[in-house]
């Protein structure tokens, strides 16, 4: 029997960084539980009346976020506050896929413009690989805002 897969991160700014993924991704936040939301509402603006309701502290808020992939085809990422820094190279990272299919110059020049799209939302990049045959396509390793690695594949 298989198993869905949620993918956490440790964050200082959970809302910050779901919001960074939700647009790397082109996922979502989902609203409240039970609340339905109206087309085009803000579900962040939602969670935070939602939340203000339950009596939650103001400064409690922001200690967890989620995004999902509104086809449902990839996994949720869970974003959760700690206090602690990152402090050394990811054990596990995410391969933003972003040239499948695409070889030699035409996958490196589409894996660039989605690095330069990134680097606009906050993204840092670390360096490039180029290919090297017969086992490396080539890829772009990157950092999120708060310094996760992650590769553009």
């Amino acid at each position: 029997m298989s198993r869905e897969v949620q993918i956490t991160f440790d964050a200082h700014d959970p809302r910050a960084l779901s919001s960074f993924w939700r647009d790397v991704l082109g996922y979502v936040h989902p609203g409240p539980p039970g609340v339905e939301l109206p087309e085009g509402a803000d579900p962040l603006a939602a969670w935070d009346d939602f939340l203000a309701r339950l009596g939650v502290p103001e400064d409690q808020r922001n200690s967890r976020s989620a995004v999902e992939d509104p086809d449902g085809a990839g996994p949720r990422l869970f974003f959760q506050q700690v206090p602690e820094d990152k402090v050394a190279k990811n054990r596990v990272h995410l391969d933003v896929r972003a040239a499948p299919g695409l070889e030699g110059e035409a996958r490196m020049a589409a894996l660039e413009g989605e690095c330069e799209r990134l680097v606009a939302l906050g993204a840092t990049r670390v360096r490039r690989h180029d290919p090297e045959s017969p086992m490396d396509a080539g890829h772009i390793v990157m950092t999120d805002p708060e310094g996760n690695e992650f590769c553009l594949d």
